[in-house]
């Protein structure tokens, strides 16, 4: 269930700082909102607002204020090993309390990838990623809370001996996200950076996402959620100590997630998930005007410079663990095992180049393909870019479940 405080949309509010807390269960309540969170850094202070302690989080719990609409407005809810195959509930020990988080940061085909966290907070993503990318792989923790990092650290020995690894996968650094060289994090060093609502929390989202294009292998993405606005917000909101503590006013425009992408010469960003956020106070609703919210996860794929891309017929294998029978890549692409697809060029781009390519057969399109269980062709209706979109269309499938259904579409109850 949600807990009673200011942001809710998979934003667990409790912590406790010091480092001597609980440790128990895999992930915790995962159920409860549907994600896998992990520990957070603190928000920075934005320019020109008014200061608040250092060390200390400005986000001032007020039961109710800013919650999601109703039931199942978080990410989808599910049972830990259905989120996470090969995961064990009972597998991972850490600080209960510790963790911030806006949506589920756990991507496909992970075995042997090295994996870099950023904000990773108290370590809970990063230790199921450690079990996942297995003991040839290796998951980094960066977060910008020293004691945060400290209590990250306990529990590498733990984990290692529950996992049955002879040899530590997993390392925390303190630092921050957008410098990342500083703290000697080398050039196409890691598969796969991930982050959990963090990066708007960083003033110059150019510099972290500049900083991700350096460290990615060619083949490599960024997979991340985070919140982001439906227009530019003006200095009101983006100084407001509230809404940056509840990392609203420190959301990018959405659109110029694209534009930063292709700047730094990403892929156009591919929408996964999202969900819209609403706000129930009349002062916030004043200062927040028109602007709406949306939490959203998207892939950011960095590929090798080679010739001009084309559509092509794909048939994936069913050879990624956990996605046997079904791979379901983002919200415009769900490819089931042995059914050929049509895909437009960025996305055959995608899987001939990252760590994808072993699992599909790839063909230009007009050539024979092995016999299959289904054809799909690429609909013209297009590609699903904006999460405002994607995050009305499921509040409408929402919305047609059964009222009789407790705790909405995925029989969780929020309170």
């Amino acid at each position: 269930m949600y807990s009673n405080s200011l942001f809710l949309v998979g934003k667990t509010k409790e912590r406790d700082d010091t480092a001597q807390q609980e440790q128990s269960g895999l992930w915790g309540q995962v159920g409860d909102c549907g994600e896998a969170p992990g520990g957070r850094c603190p928000p920075r202070e934005p320019a020109g607002a008014a200061a608040w302690s250092p060390g200390r989080s400005p986000r001032k719990p007020a039961p109710q204020d800013i919650r999601p609409p109703g039931p199942g407005r978080g990410l989808r809810s599910a049972e830990p090993g259905e989120l996470v195959a090969g995961v064990p509930k009972s597998g991972i020990r850490r600080p209960r309390r510790q963790y911030y988080g806006c949506g589920l940061v756990i991507p496909e085909c992970l075995e042997n990838c090295w994996i870099l966290d950023l904000g990773s907070g108290s370590g809970r993503d990063c230790y199921a990623l450690s079990q996942l990318v297995g003991e040839t792989g290796h998951v980094t923790g960066i977060d910008m809370t020293e004691s945060q990092v400290e209590v990250a650290k306990k529990y590498i020995e733990y984990h290692m001996e529950k996992y049955g690894f002879q040899t530590p996968n997993v390392t925390f650094l303190h630092g921050y996200i957008e410098k990342l060289e500083e703290i000697g994090i080398k050039d196409e060093s890691y598969d796969i950076v991930i982050s959990n609502c963090v990066i708007n929390l960083v003033p110059d989202k150019q510099a972290v996402l500049q900083e991700v294009y350096r460290v990615l292998k060619h083949g490599g993405e960024l997979y991340f959620s985070d919140v982001y606005a439906s227009l530019e917000l003006p200095e009101e909101i983006r100084t407001h100590k509230i809404l940056w503590g509840e990392c609203l006013g420190g959301a990018l425009y959405w659109k110029d997630l694209a534009v930063l992408a292709q700047k730094i010469g990403f892929c156009p960003p591919r929408l996964v998930t999202a969900n819209l956020i609403t706000v129930q106070n009349k002062e916030l609703e004043r200062v927040i005007g028109d602007c709406r919210f949306v939490s959203a996860t998207f892939r950011l794929f960095k590929l090798p410079k080679t010739g001009p891309a084309e559509r092509c017929q794909v048939i994936y294998n069913g050879g990624i663990t956990g996605h046997e029978k079904e791979l379901i890549f983002d919200a415009n692409f769900t490819f089931k095992e042995g059914e050929i697809i049509e895909v437009d060029k960025e996305t055959a781009a995608i899987l001939k180049n990252s760590r994808f390519a072993q699992d599909f057969l790839i063909r230009p399109i007009g050539e024979t393909l092995p016999t299959c269980s289904g054809c799909s062709a690429l609909e013209s209706k297009g590609i699903i870019t904006d999460p405002f979109t994607l995050a009305g269309q499921s509040d409408s499938m929402k919305s047609r479940c059964s009222p009789d259904v407790a705790g909405g579409c995925c029989g969780i109850t929020y309170s």
